[in-house]
């Protein structure tokens, strides 16, 4: 009996296992092609063309000519070049601490309990709503030296007309004015979220041992939302260097170039003189800085995983 019952199951395995053998394993590669296809030609290709037309001398209209890295070479002596780059590492510098700042400012004030709390959170967070384009024209009629309300109301308080947009000196300044009207909000519902995760209890221990506001805000907040800051600072940043739409709607990069950023640039080069060539050296270039902004954000965000890990 034992040994037929070991033959039966032998058997139902032997049959089992060539049953199994017969499948075919699903294919999933029909599912997995369009999506290949269409980041081929969305991602790849616009890049690898980029990087083509990079070594290459070409004016629209004319031929092609292979220039090798000469066009990489050109982007070394340009001081025009040189002069957008800082103009981009300040702007987003301005644009990234003047937002944080008034943001976390903010998002402490929200986190409070007052009245009318929620109807003012609303009307805070209305400017990151509207469009670039939009805002950027209300706040060229607003700085306009004669006629703009901003002059109007400095006057009150003893100030005279500012030139705003239209001087090379405060150009940039006025720029980082709009960029930080429309995205503290944004950093506000960031650090918003942060404080919703903190806990309490290491507050009231605080206060126990007689710590004053400074003190649990330095030590114990600070800490605690660091990686929601840090979260902050790489949206923003990201933003803040890719910048095009409210500086060409309001400046064009002007007055002179006082205000053309890597991005300006770029498209005069391309699109006003049409030297594709040097403009798609300048692009890859461009990209590459990106590429090194974003590897240098992403370890501070990790150390500061890191620090929060430690302080739990």
């Amino acid at each position: 009996m034992a040994s037929a019952s070991i033959e039966t199951a032998a058997a139902k395995a032997a049959s089992k296992g060539r049953s199994n053998a017969g499948r075919v394993a699903p294919n999933y590669w029909p599912f997995v092609i369009p999506a290949l296809i269409v980041i081929a030609a969305v991602i790849v290709f616009p890049w690898v063309f980029t990087l083509w037309m990079s070594v290459n001398s070409w004016t629209l209209g004319q031929s092609q000519v292979f220039a090798g890295l000469d066009n990489y070479a050109r982007l070394a002596v340009d001081m025009r070049f040189w002069e957008s780059l800082w103009h981009t590492v300040l702007y987003t510098t301005l644009s990234v601490v003047a937002p944080l700042f008034l943001g976390t400012l903010a998002a402490l004030i929200f986190d409070t309990q007052f009245p009318l709390r929620g109807l003012l959170r609303g009307i805070f967070v209305m400017p990151m709503m509207a469009t670039p384009v939009a805002i950027a024209l209300v706040w060229t009629m607003m700085f306009h030296p004669q006629l703009g309300v901003l002059n109007y109301l400095l006057s009150f308080i003893g100030i005279g007309p500012q030139e705003w947009i239209y001087n090379q000196r405060s150009v940039i300044p006025s720029l980082v004015l709009v960029e930080t009207w429309q995205w503290t909000p944004l950093i506000m519902l960031i650090v918003l979220g942060g404080l919703a995760a903190v806990p309490r209890e290491p507050y009231e221990s605080a206060e126990i041992d007689g710590a004053n506001v400074w003190q649990k805000f330095r030590y114990l907040t600070l800490p605690m939302i660091a990686p929601f800051l840090m979260t902050a600072v790489i949206i923003r940043s990201i933003d803040a260097v890719k910048s095009f739409d409210i500086i060409y709607a309001m400046t064009q990069g002007g007055p002179g170039t006082a205000s053309e950023t890597i991005n300006i640039y770029l498209y005069n080069t391309a699109f006003a003189y049409y030297d594709i060539g040097y403009g798609s050296a300048m692009a890859v270039v461009f990209f590459i800085l990106i590429v090194f902004l974003s590897f240098v954000l992403l370890m501070l965000r990790q150390r500061a995983n890191w620090s929060d890990g430690e302080a739990r």
